[in-house]
């Protein structure tokens, strides 16, 4: 069993974690585009690649994947998921099967907007969205939805130009400033994360894990601890079942009074996921069992409440002095 992950990064963890459960029954490949990265010197081997968005990059990995003999790749950054959802049949028909959600689920997921809609139709409570700030503006003098407001991209991640704002004079500056803008509706609440596994086999939601966010960093968790609560768990196993998710899922959640808030959804591994991990929500396991052709069990809220994750700063040491170094 051979597995490749792509855009590799500082995600050491996740590197780790599924060496350790192939327990050298396989091995594990990395990419990245910089061997600046510290995650691909934890894999069994690795390859500097091209950015994806340079042209021949799909047939770069696709190379790897004939030449490694791949079973399974999955990426660990949001724009490669649409290039896995798109291209998987040509994944599929050299033997590597991609660890990905469906092409159109995984594209309204990275557009803020297509997501609220999404989750209205089911009936699901979420933060208001707007991407007309008139019809904003509007609501607002019907007063049904008041400042602050979040500013942000309708496509983008690691909160890169959110902006909290307080009046309209701020709204015209930023839409004037940048383009494809949405105005969302700012959640006064307890805010949680859940890493939730869907099964490629059986497309039943096989684990679900809940964290409560005690400190966010550059759109991570840095700090959390471990809860559970079975109506949540009910609310994230029927929305990830009748998405149609597959394999693993990170889902920003608020709870604002009694009721629980869908925010955002990214289909990967989250930033926070080895608090699921070393919680024994073991992912890696459950992949390479789905790769397998088994499917798994479903064992939801099976883990301790309590436990804290508490991140810190790390660093490698890598001796680089006859190689070109590519950041």
């Amino acid at each position: 069993m051979n597995i490749l992950i792509l855009s590799a990064g500082t995600r050491n963890k996740v590197v780790q974690y599924f060496k350790k459960e192939l327990g050298g029954g396989g091995r594990v490949i990395a990419t990245d585009c910089s061997n600046l990265a510290p995650a691909v010197y934890e894999a069994d081997k690795f390859y500097l690649v091209p950015r994806i968005s340079e042209p021949g990059y799909l047939d770069v990995i696709l190379d790897i994947c004939k030449k490694e003999k791949i079973d399974g790749v999955f990426s660990l950054i949001d724009p490669e998921l649409s290039l896995l959802a798109k291209e998987k049949e040509k994944f599929l028909a050299i033997g590597t099967c991609p660890v990905v959600s469906p092409y159109e689920l995984v594209e309204t997921c990275f557009d803020k907007n297509q997501m609220y809609r999404l989750l209205c139709r089911m009936g699901i409570p979420t933060g208001k969205c707007y991407v007309e700030k008139e019809e904003f503006y509007r609501d607002v003098e019907k007063g049904e939805i008041s400042y602050p407001v979040f500013v942000k991209p309708v496509k983008g991640s690691a909160s890169i130009n959110i902006n909290k704002v307080y009046g309209k004079k701020e709204i015209e500056v930023l839409f004037d400033l940048y383009d494809d803008l949405m105005i969302q509706e700012y959640m006064d609440g307890t805010e949680y994360g859940a890493d939730v596994y869907v099964d490629m086999v059986s497309g039943k939601c096989t684990s679900i894990f809940i964290k409560k966010k005690i400190k966010m960093r550059a759109g991570e968790t840095d700090k959390s601890v471990s809860v559970k609560d079975e109506k949540l768990f009910g609310l994230i196993q029927g929305f990830a079942e009748t998405c149609g998710f597959c394999g693993m899922i990170d889902i920003d959640i608020f709870k604002i009074g009694e009721v629980y808030y869908i925010s955002e959804v990214n289909p990967r591994f989250g930033g926070g996921y080895p608090h699921a991990y070393e919680c024994g929500v073991n992912m890696p396991a459950q992949v390479i069992r789905n790769l397998e052709g088994s499917n798994n069990p479903v064992s939801i809220g099976a883990y301790k409440t309590g436990v804290c994750m508490m991140k810190y700063n790390e660093i490698m040491i890598k001796d680089m002095e006859d190689t070109e170094i590519i950041g």
